[in-house]
Formats: C-alpha cells, sequence, structure tokens
C-alpha cells in the first residue's frame, strides 16, 4: 500500500509495502518496512485522530516511520587536466571540476571550523586544478604546482569539525590518521551519485593533533570533532587543508597502505564544492 504524505507543499513518497518506490529515475526509496509504533485506542472504538510523531505518518493502528528520502547528487564527470610541475616536465592527471550548478562562491558552504579571514570569510586558496597551468598554484616555497584541495586560516588548536557531504548515506567511517600533508585525518563517506553509491575521501590536513578516540575504523557523525588547526607539514601558516577525492570503483581503501590513497589508480581529486553541504 502507497501513501503520500504533503507536507508545506512537498510531496514525499513512503514506501509501506515491499514494492519499491520510485521518486526519481533509478532512485528507489527503501522497501524495508520502517519501525511502527501502535496507536493506542479504546476498544471497539475507530482509530484515534491524534497526530503520529515528527517523522511518521499513520498507517491503520500504526504509527510508520517515514523513509530516508534519498537525494540523489548528480554524477560528477572527471576531466583530464595538465600542467608543468616544479621541473617544467608537462604533466596531464585526471581531476573533477565544480559541476556548473553548483555556487562557485566560497561562501555558499558549510565548513569545518569558523571562518578565519577578515570579513567573515573562510578560504584564503582554493581549488585550481582545472585552472590552465599558468593561473595555478606557484611558490618558492611550495612543493607542489596546483592546488586540489582548500586552504582554510584559523587560530591554533581550533577544534575541527566533520561535515557530512552532500548526499550522504550514513556517518563517515576514519580510515587513516597519521602523517600526510603534516598530521592529517582522512575519512571515507558513502554518496548517493548517479544512482549509485560512491565513496569519497575527505582529508583534514596540517592538525596539530587529532582528537581523543580519533582512530582508524571509528565512525564519526557530522559535528564530531576530529582534531585541532595546527601548522604540521607547513610552518608558515596555521591552517585547515581540506581536500575531497572521489574514490575509483571497485577500490577498497581500508585494505591500502596510507601513501597509496592519493594515487591516481586509487582516488581521483575533486573539487570540494561539488561534495560540500550548501548554507542553508
Amino acid at each position: 500500500m502507497l501513501r503520500s504524505v504533503i507536507e508545506r507543499g512537498v510531496l514525499v513518497a513512503a514506501a509501506i509495502s515491499s514494492a519499491a518506490v520510485f521518486v526519481s529515475p533509478g532512485v528507489a526509496l527503501p522497501t524495508t518496512r520502517a519501525a511502527e509504533t501502535t496507536i493506542a485506542t479504546p476498544a471497539n472504538s475507530a482509530p484515534s485522530t491524534s497526530p503520529c510523531p515528527a517523522g511518521t505518518f499513520a498507517d491503520g493502528l500504526v504509527c510508520a516511520k517515514l523513509p530516508a528520502f534519498p537525494f540523489d547528487l548528480p554524477e560528477s564527470e572527471a576531466a583530464e587536466a595538465a600542467h608543468r610541475d616544479r621541473r617544467g616536465t608537462f604533466q596531464v592527471y585526471e581531476q573533477i571540476p565544480r559541476r556548473p550548478e553548483r555556487p562557485s562562491d566560497y561562501q555558499a558552504y558549510r565548513y569545518p571550523i569558523p571562518p578565519g579571514v577578515e570579513g567573515g570569510r573562510y578560504v584564503i586558496s582554493g581549488y585550481d586544478l582545472d585552472l590552465p597551468d599558468e593561473a595555478q598554484r606557484r611558490g618558492r616555497k611550495l612543493r607542489a604546482v596546483g592546488h586540489g584541495g582548500l586552504d582554510l586560516p584559523q587560530a591554533r588548536g581550533t577544534p575541527v569539525k566533520l561535515i557530512a557531504l552532500e548526499a550522504q548515506q550514513g556517518d563517515a567511517e576514519i580510515v587513516y590518521v597519521g602523517a600526510l600533508f603534516g598530521t592529517t585525518v582522512v575519512t571515507r563517506h558513502t554518496l548517493r551519485e548517479g544512482g549509485r553509491l560512491r565513496d569519497y575521501l575527505v582529508l583534514y590536513g596540517h592538525l596539530e593533533r587529532p582528537a581523543t578516540g580519533i582512530a582508524a575504523g571509528s565512525r564519526v557523525a557530522d559535528g564530531d570533532v576530529i582534531g585541532y588547526v595546527g601548522d604540521t607539514g607547513s610552518p608558515e601558516l596555521v591552517h585547515l587543508h581540506l581536500e575531497t577525492r572521489r574514490v575509483r570503483e571497485g577500490v577498497d581503501v581500508t585494505k591500502l597502505s596510507p601513501v597509496r590513497l592519493l594515487d591516481a589508480t586509487v582516488s581521483v581529486v575533486n573539487d570540494p564544492r561539488n561534495v560540500l553541504p550548501r548554507k542553508p
């Protein structure tokens, strides 16, 4: 049996039988019947008209929990790009540029730390691996050409909180804690993208230290503290390096050595604006 619940003008389809309910092409709501709460009614009386708790709806004599509404991101297409490295060697690489429907303004998104730039801004150095060679970041003290992440300045010791990505399914998992971009915490997030599940890595780099209890294999939810802002591996600036990478299909990053997480055969660097949650 199917019921449609209209709340604030939005039609929410709920799966009540074992049949899948499709809300958009290729995206099905869960088919497992959710936990139910019986509606107490006097003997021989009609079912109560009292409203069910928030997040549920009346289904006969029970309050059935609404299944999570699956939010599906469009497929992010990888593209070829190139630049000359510090030695002048021409390098071709794969990267995922910002999708055109995603805001270009970094201020449109949520971040793991409060803004640290004058005027309430967050980012002092953005993603540029999709730009022409001459427009990519270079510096005498920088080890690499181009920037595959975002640099967010803040005071030393500021708590870094995990950010749940858009279309994320469940909590994130810690896959690595240790040296990478200085002291780094790497998390794995499973997203609905293009009608299927895809894994993404988020790198939180240059931390002063990880938070207590943060270790590979632990699960973390949106808002959990995973570390503290520092300058390990980047003594010129106290800041957070935030990078996102899409894991290639068929790769289980938990079975790889940490040095391989950034390997082009394992993951593809991604413009963080594709997956960071937008501000309300």
